[in-house]
């Protein structure tokens, strides 16, 4: 299966967005890349633009994470039932998978996630509520959070 690669300008940066033949998509993440007008895009850019205007809590497109291990794309799953607005700690997080006591292990896989913003890795924090580790950085996680918590609206540029 092949892939094809955009880059979108976003209020937290220029975002990599992937997707493959049947336009689920495989990676989202914080930097740029190569830009296509493909179609198959339309969707998760219309989508982003309403999570960044705060009109959109949740995403609905398919999602096909490359990569990644068994625990890993355990991880994975349990980060989307996190929901809009809230957060989890890494141990909390390690214990819904029925790992109490590797919270370093969740941190490691969050670090890895391959679809960051729809896949809400930014929702994760530590245990004493302090945020930590996000591969946008730590004031891009800090806009995420405050973006859900209603604390301000961002606008997608529409180019």
């Amino acid at each position: 299966m092949t892939t094809m690669q955009t880059t979108i300008a976003s209020p937290v940066g220029p975002l990599a967005l992937t997707v493959d033949d049947d336009g689920a998509l495989t990676r989202l993440g914080f930097g740029s890349g190569a830009t296509s007008e493909d179609p198959r895009f339309a969707p998760a850019v219309a989508q982003l633009r309403g999570y960044f205007a705060g009109e959109r809590t949740a995403f609905d497109l398919p999602v096909r994470p490359e990569g990644g291990t068994a625990f890993e794309r355990r991880v994975w799953t349990e980060l989307l039932t996190i929901p809009y607005g809230e957060t989890a700690s890494y141990g909390e997080i390690a214990a819904r998978i029925g790992h109490p006591g590797k919270a370093r292990a969740v941190g490691r896989a969050n670090g890895r996630n391959p679809v960051a913003i729809v896949c809400p890795c930014h929702r994760v924090i530590g245990s004493d509520g302090s945020l930590t580790g996000f591969g946008g950085g730590l004031e891009n996680k800090r806009t995420l959070l405050d973006l859900e918590a209603g604390a301000l609206t961002l606008a997608l540029d529409p180019a």
